[in-house]
């Protein structure tokens, strides 16, 4: 089970949150492509109530990983693969060797599908960009692209939200790794 310190690692914003849909999806169009918005913005803090009726599966909740003054706390992959375990063995490493070494697994709602937070800290929203898009060639040269990655300059704005996790899969922090070298 989730715990409130684990969703604290993520760093995200509490002002508000959004919420799945009932009922049929708005649409917008953005870069010539449509997007079909399954979310809507709730102007209520994310606290533990909100959380907890997630968790429940009461809910679908979702944060926003654009913090106010077009920051970025978190890069993340949103793997929708079929061997979560070597998606993980591979980026870990690769993350590693990038210099990164606090970053969070967490399970989704999916079996089997992973939500991989790389805790950068303060970055603009155009340089986490471009760092995620950065990671994920470097990935996709030893794996099959299996992933999505934000943030992302290709979606709209407020498409840059992710479903709360549900339980953590991994947590690598520090270089406490590297003494069993």
């Amino acid at each position: 089970m989730l715990q409130p310190l684990d969703l604290k690692l993520i760093k995200m914003q509490t002002s508000h949150y959004f919420r799945r849909r009932t009922g049929m999806a708005q649409t917008k169009t953005y870069l010539g492509k449509m997007y079909f918005d399954k979310f809507e913005r709730v102007d209520e803090p994310l606290n533990m109530n909100i959380v907890n009726a997630h968790l429940s599966k009461t809910i679908v909740a979702a944060h926003n990983l654009i913090l106010p003054g077009d920051k970025v706390e978190n890069i993340v992959f949103d793997y929708n693969g079929i061997d979560p375990q070597r998606f993980y063995h591979r980026a870990q490493l690769l993350f590693r060797e990038e210099g990164f070494l606090n970053f969070t697994a967490y399970k989704s709602q999916t079996d089997g599908h992973l939500h991989l937070y790389i805790h950068k800290g303060h970055t603009t929203f155009k340089e986490g960009s471009q760092l995620a898009k950065s990671l994920s060639a470097k990935l996709a040269q030893r794996l099959p692209i299996q992933w999505r990655v934000f943030p992302s300059v290709e979606l709209p704005a407020e498409f840059n939200v992710l479903v709360l996790p549900y339980e953590v899969y991994e947590k690598e922090r520090g270089t406490g790794w590297s003494k069993h070298l």
